[in-house]
């Protein structure tokens, strides 16, 4: 279905391809009830499948394009209309919504006449089938990372939980019962979670490191109604995600003493839920609205007061900053959120540009093998990472643009366990050719998955754990 927000009204043949128009995204228009009427969007699948077919440009990027394009070779007419529209839930199926065919191979996204969408088309279709009923009790589990986040870190709980997920009698009970991988890298849980170290002693180590310069005398101004907060300003929130805070709290503690040693005044938001990512990729649209209800008020009153806000897992930032302004183009407290939303790197390479960032670093890296994670890549803000982690001495770093197969919890799934092997088998192969000191991704989920293919004992380690190591803190 095309979005029902018209374009401003071009001549159609400045829509060809080769055209010189900026590209631009459609709002979703998820609460329409034609979004959900599925003939409509049998006919849309069709039709944007019969043009993926005639490209097959995307056939690199994930198992999607290879699925599609199987169906219509084993047709019998050799095209998409000798498809079973059945079988079409095989595509939608091997999509988690990276984004990168939009971002980085489609030529006919919007302005084009043709007004290929397909991430969205995609989730639009998970929607459907999600509103049916489709998705397995397991699916619901996973992608509820709150809930059994909050379970698991329970000090009781949390060491038979960690020796559960490595017990091969359980695992084969936990693929059974959720469809989990019986060989697939579960992440650990940790009683110690970020937002407890916050409560119990990281503010005393997020001091700004130096002291902050004297305030001005002269008479304030009357501040506008509203200024987007800039990395500039020296205000940031950390968003922790659920993640951040129940599985990598290192990450977390090392951001924020990055940040203190930039003197950068830095906070936790006093409150949060899961962005919405995990839902989203299964299409459970009302479960996101209630986790945007429950996060962008406390969001957008941070960023009244000057706050920027970090996220260290880039599918966060990318939900908070292009997801749901899609989803909720008329919220505007979701429209000032996302423009006040970082990525760590991007932020402390603004503040660079600026003059502003502490490049007093006292160790080497050495040789860094860096993986660029797909939602940092759709996010257009360049390698922000790889720029900064050079800024240490006698430091090189290979950057690798390739999916890690992880993808949410794709990579953990027994239907794509062994394709998310496939797909990660390039990264693992690319770091081991590198023989570099270090090697991370910015999506620690990634670092992980890429870790588990390398079998050798070696170690994942996130780029702001590299920097603070670079740092000597």
């Amino acid at each position: 279905m095309r979005s029902p927000i018209p374009s401003p009204p071009v001549p159609p043949t400045q829509y060809g391809e080769g055209g010189l128009q900026a590209p631009t995204r459609h709002s979703v228009d998820w609460k329409n009830p034609q979004f959900y009427d599925e003939p409509a969007l049998l006919q849309e699948l069709e039709r944007v499948f019969e043009l993926c077919h005639g490209c097959r440009r995307c056939v690199s990027l994930c198992a999607a394009f290879p699925t599609l394009f199987d169906l219509v070779d084993a047709s019998t007419t050799l095209e998409v209309d000798g498809v079973d529209k059945q079988d079409y839930g095989k595509v939608v199926e091997q999509c988690y919504l990276c984004d990168l065919c939009y971002q980085t191979k489609c030529p006919y996204i919007p302005p084009h006449e043709w007004n290929i969408d397909f991430p969205h088309l995609m989730l639009r279709a998970k929607a459907v089938q999600f509103r049916k009923g489709g998705a397995s009790v397991g699916e619901k589990i996973m992608s509820s990372t709150d809930a059994v986040g909050k379970l698991a870190a329970i000090p009781i709980v949390v060491n038979a939980v960690n020796a559960a997920n490595r017990a091969k009698p359980w695992r084969k009970l936990l693929e059974r019962a959720v469809g989990v991988h019986p060989q697939a890298d579960l992440p650990r849980y940790h009683r110690d979670t970020l937002r407890r170290r916050w409560a119990n002693r990281l503010p005393a180590h997020a001091e700004p490191t130096e002291p902050k310069p004297a305030e001005s005398t002269k008479p304030t101004q009357p501040a506008p109604t509203f200024h987007s907060p800039a990395p500039e300003d020296g205000k940031a929130a950390i968003f922790a995600t659920c993640f951040g805070n129940y599985n990598e709290p290192d990450l977390g503690e090392d951001l924020i003493k990055v940040l203190a040693h930039n003197r950068i005044q830095v906070r936790l938001v006093a409150q949060e839920r899961c962005c919405g990512m995990p839902k989203l990729e299964l299409g459970d649209l009302p479960a996101v609205e209630k986790a945007k209800q429950a996060n962008i008020p406390a969001l957008a009153e941070l960023v009244k007061q000057g706050w920027a806000i970090i996220a260290p897992v880039p599918s966060c930032v990318l939900m908070l900053r292009q997801e749901l302004p899609l989803l909720f183009s008329h919220d505007e407290a979701v429209q000032q959120v996302a423009k006040a939303v970082f990525d760590p790197f991007e932020y402390l390479m603004r503040r660079h540009r600026a003059g502003l960032l502490n490049t007093a670093f006292k160790k080497s890296l050495g040789k860094v093998a860096y993986h660029v994670a797909c939602h940092q890549r759709v996010q257009k803000i360049g390698l922000q990472t790889k720029h900064c982690l050079q800024l240490a001495p006698n430091t090189e770093v290979v950057a690798i643009e390739r999916c890690s197969g992880h993808n949410g919890t794709y990579g953990i799934k027994s239907k794509f366990y062994e394709k998310a092997r496939k797909i990660a088998r390039p990264v693992v192969h690319k770091v081991k050719q590198a023989n570099a000191d270090h090697y991370g991704s910015d999506c620690p989920m990634a670092g992980r998955f890429i870790e588990h293919g390398m079998a050798d004992d070696s170690k994942t380690e996130h780029p702001i754990s590299l920097l603070r190591i670079a740092y000597g803190i």
